[in-house]
């Protein structure tokens, strides 16, 4: 069950969040091994679609990009890549993922990024109020405005979900 009254010590994530003067909640759940965000959402008692999904994945060049997702959608790789202008769009492996983003994989967030990557988010993500995104460490979202994700992170809204 999550423990809501525990505390999450500074990640990168939210130096950045305090550095740019954003306000945000901490929600701690127990990090379970492939349990995405249906773990998250179920222990913490919020829908799947609040969560959003950090994604680092990489173009057909290689360049590295972070795509922001609904928890209970999947990214369609093909029309993130033609919305990009870019010939392909593939996941990262996971040891490529660490190594740009500097987080571990269930961890990352799309703040204090360890590398300068463009960021595209679900255009539907901005229809919620708040969202639940990773806080920068495995078992740890931090609670904001969806907003926040176009205007202080510079994210580029793209239309790309796919349902499943």
């Amino acid at each position: 069950m999550a423990k809501k009254d525990r505390h999450v010590s500074e990640t990168p994530a939210t130096q950045w969040l305090k550095a740019h003067g954003i306000d945000y909640t901490e929600h701690v759940y127990d990090y379970v091994e492939h349990g995405g965000t249906a773990e998250s959402s179920r222990q913490l008692g919020v829908p799947e679609h609040e969560v959003v999904k950090t994604l680092v994945m990489q173009d057909d060049r290689g360049t590295p990009l972070v795509v922001l997702m609904h928890g209970d959608r999947q990214v369609s790789t093909k029309a993130l890549a033609r919305e990009i202008g870019v010939k392909s769009v593939t996941p990262c492996a996971p040891e490529v993922a660490q190594r740009h983003s500097g987080y571990l994989v269930g961890g990352t967030s799309p703040f204090g990024l360890k590398k300068a990557m463009p960021v595209f988010v679900e255009a539907s993500v901005l229809a919620l109020p708040r969202i639940l995104i990773n806080g920068g460490r495995r078992g740890f979202l931090v609670g904001l405005p969806s907003l926040v994700l176009t205007g202080v992170l510079g994210a580029r809204l793209v239309r790309c979900a796919l349902v499943g």
